[in-house]
């Protein structure tokens, strides 16, 4: 399989044309596990241990309903070559972190994470992280405790439920990747 069939490489990449939008729905028997539809493409998904919630709130292991856009890819680069997208991308380095205290002035933001500091680790050691679609989710206005780190990043073996982001096997992940643009609508529902 060639680089441009993975979705990895610079600028000098094959460029193909932004998807407008993406469909996310959950599959009838399993409410954490769903289906992604981009284009003609359809990916299986985790979603969040209590599936789709309209009403998300931070802990609840929703997956929020509604429509969003990406926002970036945070990516390892210790882990793998920069991947092709036209979103921004963004190095993940070892002290970031996403806080998710509903009472901190910094709730659903990134930060520098202090080694004793609470929060949401981006440099992990399970990989679900090596790269990370941050999506807009709470964020105009940011609400305390509506629901934070809500993410598409990779999925565990077997699609096990999140916490409530979207999780994708590696190999989708990169094909939807080299798709997706700041403009590009997310729609998750039931």
């Amino acid at each position: 399989m060639s680089k441009q069939e993975l979705g990895i490489g610079g600028m000098n990449s094959k460029r193909r044309t932004s998807l407008t939008s993406i469909r996310i729905s959950t599959r009838p028997s399993r409410r954490s596990q769903g289906w992604l539809f981009a284009g003609p493409r359809v990916l299986r998904i985790a979603l969040g241990r209590t599936g789709v919630r309209a009403d998300k709130r931070e802990g609840d292991g929703g997956t929020p309903r509604g429509r969003f856009r990406p926002i970036r890819l945070w990516w390892r680069a210790d882990r793998l070559p920069r991947p092709y997208t036209p979103l921004p991308v963004r190095r993940i380095r070892r002290n970031d972190a996403w806080c998710e205290d509903p009472h901190d002035r910094r709730y659903n933001r990134a930060f520098r994470r202090s080694a004793n500091e609470p929060g949401d680790r981006l440099f992990r050691q399970d990989g679900l992280y090596d790269l990370i679609i941050e999506i807009d989710h709470n964020t105009k206005p940011r609400v305390a405790g509506r629901g934070s780190a809500v993410f598409i990043h990779l999925a565990r073996p077997g699609f096990a439920p999140t916490a409530g982001c979207i999780a994708l096997c590696l190999h989708d992940f990169r094909t939807l990747l080299s798709r997706l643009s700041t403009k590009t609508r997310i729609l998750i529902h039931f």
